[in-house]
Order: C-alpha cells, then structure tokens, then sequence
C-alpha cells in the first residue's frame, strides 16, 4: 500500500442539497430544498445527474427528491462518518489542518505536525471563518454494488450533530448490526435566530418509512445471518477500511481538493455567504490580491507552532 495515500471507500457519485448557478460570470451557491444524486461527472453546466436520481424523484410521487433508502458499509460509525474540523489554502487547495479540538495535523515548515487544536473559536489561525467543521458520509444506494458508495459531503453542524448521534444509537441498539440495517437519508428544515427565521435544511438519517425500529433490527438480524453463512466478514473489512483512513495524513486527494474548496471555502471579506443558506452549497474561492495566502500566514508562524493551538480539515 503506498504510504501517505489514504484508502478510502470506492465513489459512485455524489449527494447534495445544493447546486451551483453563474451570475454576471461568477460561479454562486444556491440553496435547495430537496437532495441531488449526481454521477462523478461534470460538464459546463455542472455534475451530470445519477441514473438513481430520476429513479427516486419518480417514485417520490411529486419529482421532489426528499429521502433516500440507503445503507451503510461499516458497523463502526466513525468510518461512516468522518467529521472534523478543517482548514485549506484557498489558492492552492491543499487542506492546512485537520482536527477534532483535540489534536490536529497541521502543515508546517517542518512537514505535517501533530498538535494541540482548541477548535475554530480558539484557535489563532482560524480567525475569519478559516476553519470548519467538515463531514463526509458514505451510503450505499441500491444493491448492484455492495463496496460502492455515494459520498455527502457538509459543512453543516447540524447535519453532522444529527448523523453521528443517529449512527451511534443505531449502532446500539441493534447490537453492533449497523451495516444490516434498513436507513434512510432525509432531508429536514429548521429555523434558527441566525438563519432570520428563514428555512435552512439539513440531513438526518432514520429507518426506512413503513418500518418500526423493532422490525427494522429483525431484518438486521436476518441480513446479518445471510451474510455470515455466505462468507461475508464485517469485522475484517471495518478493520481494513479503518486501515486506509489511517494511511493518509488527510482524506482529499489533490484531484478531490479543488472541488472541496470550491463547495465549501467561499471568500466574501473573509464571510462565508452560504453559512445559512445550504450546506452543500458552492460557489468559487478567490483571494484578495495584496492579501497573504494562509500558506503564507503559517509559514510566518512556523516558528511559534509548537506552543500555538489548532485547527481542522474538509469537505
């Protein structure tokens, strides 16, 4: 295995609640109110749609695609769920810091350090919205490819609050059967005083409409016992999967990193516009010019890094 490259889940396409739109030449983020399931390809004209989103707005009934039937690969749902916080150059894309507000792995003038991280609020460097928490879920969507995922990627605190604690419970309560369980993503809306009482929508994960949890933890118990007399061993791919996380020092690869910045590390007089809009909304990254790249704001820090907080990691 090459050393420094992370192994991360095979990607069969995307899922998002947001879009871009070109206005006057620009590339904005506009919010959505329902999800999009998009191939890996991508036009001028933005990602080319997955043959499962027309299949699932068609069965929705009203062409508004608001839940997904998904399931997950691991019973671990720290391997479902990544979710750090993050922090990029915004002219090279290269992620500068990845952490949990604990530790971090930062980019130094030295190679990549592991240090404190006080998370965004107390963290020097994460000053002007620098640094976000960042999550990416991996569903499976259909059975014609059991190892292949679609990837969520967000921002958003409460859709990450709101996928750990579920993954976390329903791994729990059915006895470490996460992996064998009927879910489904679903797309909620709240408002908030920040969001000035205007809708904001986030992503939750629960079972399947039509079925109780019981029942949903009986068909667990089924599929699981399927799977062990066919040979299928979940313990053994959790710990190869857990593996290849842990060989990268960052998940992204430069070719994921471009598309990362642009979804997510806006620059608007150091304000991010899509905060309370969409969170998986994207818009281009531009830099001031006569402004320091944060490359360059670390390379001046080096020198006291080792006594100086930090930060996190993407999209």
């Amino acid at each position: 295995m090459i050393k420094g490259l992370a192994i991360t889940p095979p990607i069969l396409g995307r899922i998002s609640i947001g879009k871009v739109v070109e206005r006057n030449g620009k590339r904005l983020p506009e919010k959505d109110d329902q999800f999009t399931i998009t191939s890996q390809v991508q036009h001028r004209d933005g990602w080319v749609n997955h043959p499962f989103d027309e299949e699932l707005r068609q069965k929705s009934g009203n062409g508004k695609l608001r839940s997904i039937p998904v399931r997950v690969l691991f019973n671990d749902p720290d391997l479902n769920l990544r979710a750090e916080y993050s922090m990029f150059d915004r002219q090279s894309g290269r992620p500068l810091c990845v952490g949990n507000g604990e530790t971090c792995r930062r980019y130094t003038t030295s190679g990549v350090q592991s240090l404190p991280c006080p998370s965004p609020d107390g963290c020097e460097l994460a000053q002007g919205g620098m640094c976000k928490p960042y999550g990416r879920l991996n569903v499976k969507i259909g059975d014609e490819d059991e190892l292949g995922t679609f990837i969520f990627r967000t921002t958003g605190f409460n859709s990450i609050r709101s996928l750990a604690a579920r993954l976390n419970y329903y791994r729990a309560v059915s006895g470490n059967l996460l992996a064998c369980l009927p879910l489904e993503l679903r797309l909620r809306g709240k408002s908030t005083t920040l969001s000035h009482r205007a809708a904001i929508y986030y992503v939750d994960l629960t079972i399947r409409e039509g079925m109780s949890l019981e029942g949903a933890i009986a068909e667990a118990r089924l599929n699981d016992e399927r799977r062990k007399a066919g040979g299928y061993d979940q313990a053994e791919l959790d710990l190869v999967a857990r593996e290849g996380f842990g060989n990268g020092a960052f998940e992204e690869s430069e070719e994921e990193i471009a598309k990362v910045v642009e979804e997510f590390f806006p620059t608007d007089n150091g304000r991010d516009e899509t905060a309370h809009k969409s969170e998986s909304a994207k818009t281009t990254v531009t830099i001031p010019e006569g402004k320091d790249s944060l490359r360059e704001k670390l390379t001046k820090k080096a020198a006291g890094l080792n006594s100086v907080a930090t930060l996190p990691a993407t999209f």
